[in-house]
C-alpha cells in the first residue's frame, strides 16, 4: 500500500510541494511527479470531472508515485470515502466554519477509533485486495489526510475549536473567499492577520497549514510563517503563461 508524500514531508517539518489541476489531463500527473512535486490539488469545487475522470487520474498518481488531494463537490459520507478507496491520498473540504462540521468530516473519512468510515478493502487504496484488515485500517488512518479550508470570518471565530479536532490533519486558507467576505463588513481582521491567526492555532495544536502561493515571494513569506501545505503552480496559470509567450514570439 502506498505511503503519502504529503504526510511524510509534514512529519519532517518540510514544505509540501503542491500544484493544482483543474482539467482532465492525465499527462499532467506524470509531469508533475517528474518535476518533483509531492501533491496535486485536484479542484472539483470549481471545475467539472466525471467519476471515471477522477478514478483515471488517481490510478496515474499511484503509477507515478505522487499524492492527489481531491477537493470534492459533496459532503455525502460514502461519496467522500469512495475517493480514498479510489486512491486519493487526501481530501480538502471547502468552507469548514465549525468544529461540528470538522468532526462530521473526520467521522466520514477516518476508520475507527478516529471516525466511522465504511470498510471495503478492495479498492486501489488497498492494492485492490487486503488480506489483513487491521493492517489496512491502521495504514489508511496514518497515510491519508483530511484538510479543512478556512475561508470565512466565522471559521476564524471558531478557529481554535476547528484546529483541535482529532483527525483533522491540516488547515488551508482560501484567500479569495476570505478576502471577499472581509470586505462585506467592518472588521479588524485582514488577510495578513488571517495567516498569522491560522499559523498560531496550528502551531499550538500541532497541525499543518497552508495556502495558495501565486509568486515565489509569497511562497517564501508563507514558508517563513510556518506554512507547509503550499500550492505554487498549476495547469491554468501555466497554460496562460505559455500562450502569452507564444503569442509574443509571433510579434517578435
Amino acid at each position: 500500500m502506498r505511503k503519502s508524500k504529503t504526510l511524510a514531508r509534514i512529519r519532517k517539518g518540510e514544505t509540501v510541494r503542491m500544484c493544482c489541476l483543474g482539467h482532465y489531463m492525465p499527462f499532467f500527473v506524470k509531469h508533475a511527479a517528474h518535476a518533483g512535486f509531492d501533491c496535486i490539488w485536484l479542484d472539483m469545487e470549481h471545475r467539472g470531472f466525471t467519476d471515471r475522470d477522477v478514478q483515471a487520474l488517481l490510478v496515474q498518481s499511484h503509477l507515478h508515485d505522487i499524492d492527489i488531494m481531491v477537493r470534492p463537490t459533496t459532503l455525502e459520507k460514502t461519496a467522500l470515502y469512495r475517493y480514498l478507496e479510489d486512491g486519493a491520498a487526501g481530501l480538502m473540504i471547502p468552507h469548514v466554519n465549525t468544529a461540528e462540521k470538522a468532526r462530521m468530516l473526520v467521522d466520514a473519512v477516518k476508520f475507527p477509533p478516529l471516525g466511522d468510515r465504511g470498510l471495503d478493502g478492495a479498492g486501489l487504496d488497498a492494492d485492490y485486495f487486503t488480506g489483513d484488515v487491521d493492517s489496512f485500517v491502521k495504514h489508511a488512518n496514518q497515510e491519508t489526510f483530511l484538510v479543512v479550508q478556512i475561508e470565512t470570518p466565522q471559521s476564524l471565530k471558531n478557529l481554535d475549536e476547528i484546529t483541535s479536532v482529532p483527525g483533522v490533519d491540516g488547515l488551508f486558507i482560501g484567500p479569495g473567499d476570505m478576502s471577499l467576505r472581509l470586505k462585506l463588513g467592518p472588521s479588524e481582521i485582514t488577510m495578513e492577520s488571517t495567516y498569522e491567526l491560522v499559523a498560531d492555532a496550528c502551531k499550538r495544536h500541532g497541525k499543518a497549514w497552508g495556502a495558495p502561493a501565486p509568486t515565489p515571494e509569497v511562497l517564501k513569506r508563507r514558508q517563513q510563517q510556518g506554512g507547509q501545505l503550499l500550492n505554487h503552480g498549476g495547469d491554468f496559470g501555466a497554460i496562460l503563461r505559455m500562450l502569452k509567450e507564444c503569442a509574443a514570439a509571433f510579434e517578435q
